[in-house]
């Protein structure tokens, strides 16, 4: 029987030692990857990926205003009838603070609140939101976008219908899937 000798055994330990080392990362991304699956998704809202319909309305002033309008800026649109119930006003307000909390970058963003109906629209609502640019617009006029008037939609300097968020959102979810979106882009 061929029995190794000892310095052949003294001698292979740190081999086996050095294998071990960087075999051992290896292993361990591959059971963390499979074994410890997290949620692909880190976004709030819901991506959509479709060109926003064409919008056309007309601006508390009477001028025409349309979604067109501010191609090279991202949008943050929402819809709701002129007298603004309480889901219209937190509707409002997040889009505010979720532009507000982004601070330098706040002017690349735009919102636009559509009317759809012919009522008054409230005068402490427009003293509330000085940035916000109001249009009125046909009642149908959701129709054409994916989650109709019951949410609030994000469009990119393009054109494109990014994201959907509830209609009464986490204002910091939101803020966050914004901040992410201008930091990642060089447009807008």
């Amino acid at each position: 029987m061929n029995v190794p000798a000892k310095g052949t055994r003294a001698s292979r330990r740190p081999l086996v030692l050095i294998a071990i080392v960087c075999l051992a990362p290896i292993v361990a991304a591959y059971v963390a990857y499979y074994v410890f699956q997290r949620d692909s998704r880190t976004n709030y809202g819901v991506l959509l990926v479709t060109p926003a319909p064409a919008l056309a309305g007309v601006a508390l002033d009477g001028k025409p205003l349309a979604v067109a309008d501010f191609k090279g800026r991202w949008l943050m649109l929402t819809a709701a009838p002129g007298a603004c119930d309480a889901p219209c006003a937190q509707a409002l307000y997040a889009t505010r603070q979720a532009r507000t909390i982004q601070g330098r970058e706040r002017g690349r963003v735009a919102r636009l609140w559509l009317v759809t109906d012919t009522a008054t629209v409230p005068p402490a609502i427009v003293a509330e939101h000085p940035d916000l640019a109001i249009a009125r617009v046909p009642a149908d006029a959701m129709a054409a976008w994916p989650r109709g008037a019951d949410a609030i939609y994000l469009v990119d300097p393009l054109g494109n219908a990014v994201l959907a968020w509830p209609r009464a959102p986490d204002i910091k979810a939101l803020a966050n899937d914004l901040g992410k979106l201008l930091r990642a882009s060089q447009i807008g």
